[in-house]
């Protein structure tokens, strides 16, 4: 069972992550840049918390796809739960106006209490795609050094 949920609203070039325990105590809050070096900071910073963690985003392409690709090669369990459902379960939350943190608190919140979230797993179709995609990035990006 896990101990812990993280949350990541997406956003174009940054990513919010919000960490909550089994009660819902807010852990970890932060913004990190859509760029491997700092999601690899992240990733390690949560599992310090604890390395039984659920991660969760709300978009599973475009600006998502690093960090898919990221969670899911360094073994971590990742489900996706639909922007509408993020908009809607959002009602139900303190404060007012949409921020990246409400999101994103929202995102590990429903991923902690419900059971019906679509697992993202390394041999997806859609997983292979990224894999493909990061692969080809890192190739492109050694080539330019």
């Amino acid at each position: 069972m896990p101990q812990i949920w993280a949350g990541v609203d997406i956003g174009k070039t940054h990513h919010h992550c919000v960490v909550l325990d089994a009660e819902g105590k807010r852990l970890l809050s932060r913004r990190v840049l859509n760029d491997e070096p700092e999601l690899l900071a992240l990733l390690a910073d949560v599992l310090v918390i604890d390395e039984d963690v659920v991660w969760a985003v709300d978009v599973t392409e475009g600006m998502a796809t690093l960090l898919i690709s990221v969670l899911l090669n360094h073994g971590q369990q990742l489900l996706y739960i639909p922007g509408l459902a993020v908009n809607r379960a959002s009602a139900g939350y303190r404060g007012t106006g949409k921020t990246h943190a409400k999101d994103a608190t929202v995102i590990a919140d429903q991923a902690r209490m419900r059971r019906d979230l679509t697992v993202l797993r390394p041999d997806d179709e859609h997983t292979i795609e990224l894999r493909v995609l990061t692969n080809r990035r890192a190739d492109i990006n050694a080539d330019r050094t």
